[in-house]
């Protein structure tokens, strides 16, 4: 019987070699969505500069955009924060912005003192939204068709190079109607 438990370290040593080996290769940022290919969930909450406007699920129609949740909190929404405005000032591209767990005010401050990129900002500080969207963290970038279906959804950072392999192809196939 003790022989047995000489052989425990050698199991747990062999079970450990086989969960590392399985994630070798995984991108970590590549968190798939079970919402891709389903429409944004419904939802009502206020715009963040203004507590009396309501917001809903009809913000995605009509254009394709990017949905960009972050929040004052994240280093790295700080982080992406330059390319952002890069994308909505030079490139045109129609953001919305989810302020997750977030305050108001401390929000409004990074907006003004950092610059705006968001055509419309959701404020949601309970997270709700960001719940049932399945957020795994900030920032979280979905891009949204005009139908307002969620096509894509990446975890991190969004920078030059993330929205040259990622985000803009799948922008560009469905602003051209794929």
């Amino acid at each position: 019987m003790k022989r047995m438990f000489l052989f425990i370290p050698l199991i747990l040593v062999v079970v450990l070699g086989v969960v590392l080996f399985a994630g070798i290769g995984k991108d970590p940022n590549r968190l798939d969505s079970a919402l891709v290919g389903k429409s944004v969930p419904a939802f009502s909450l206020s715009e963040l500069g203004n507590a009396e406007a309501q917001l809903d699920a009809a913000v995605f129609e009509g254009e394709v955009s990017l949905l960009n949740v972050w929040g004052t909190w994240c280093p790295a929404c700080r982080d992406e924060h330059d390319d952002l405005l890069r994308l909505a000032e030079d490139k045109g591209v129609r953001i919305i912005g989810l302020n997750y767990k977030d305050n108001r005010d401390d929000a409004l401050t990074w907006l003004t003192r950092l610059g705006n990129p968001y055509e419309v900002t959701i404020y949601d500080p309970r997270g709700t939204l960001g719940f049932d969207l399945g957020v795994y963290g900030a920032p979280e970038t979905y891009v949204i068709d005009a139908d307002g279906i969620v096509r894509y959804r990446h975890v991190g950072v969004v920078n030059e190079k993330v929205w040259k392999q990622d985000l803009e192809p799948i922008m560009k196939r469905y602003r051209e109607g794929a």
